[in-house]
């Protein structure tokens, strides 16, 4: 596995940078964030202390499905599926479709890195 680099930035800030990578204005360094929370708080909701269980779960027991993950852990298999919908849309886990059309989770990375700037550089001039 791997380490996911993500960064906190406004919907303004993100819309800017992506318009200025697609005009050719901005290249995208390796080492920047490649997912982008909106705050710390949605951060910190995503990767809460529970969220991070239940990916160490996932890892740990390898669940071939949903099912199997609520038996697991003792959640509902809804708040299951909305959890790691949205963990997929930040990169963190795959759903994938096994046998039998089951949805079955997995973790991408095992470290996350944030990268946080504290205060914006100035600009020359």
């Amino acid at each position: 596995m791997k380490t996911l680099r993500v960064g906190i930035a406004s919907y303004k800030e993100m819309k800017a940078r992506t318009m200025a990578v697609a005009r050719g204005e901005r290249r995208v360094g390796l080492n920047e964030p490649k997912v982008w929370f909106t705050s710390t708080e949605s951060f910190a909701k995503v990767l809460s202390a529970g969220n991070r269980e239940l990916l160490r779960v996932i890892v740990a027991r390898a669940p071939g499905s949903l099912e199997e993950l609520a038996r697991i852990t003792g959640k509902a298999k809804s708040n299951l599926s909305r959890t790691l919908r949205t963990m997929e849309g930040y990169g963190l886990v795959r759903l994938e479709r096994g046998a039998r059309g089951r949805i079955r989770p997995k973790v991408l990375h095992d470290h996350v890195e944030l990268d946080l700037p504290l205060a914006q550089p100035r600009k020359a001039g």
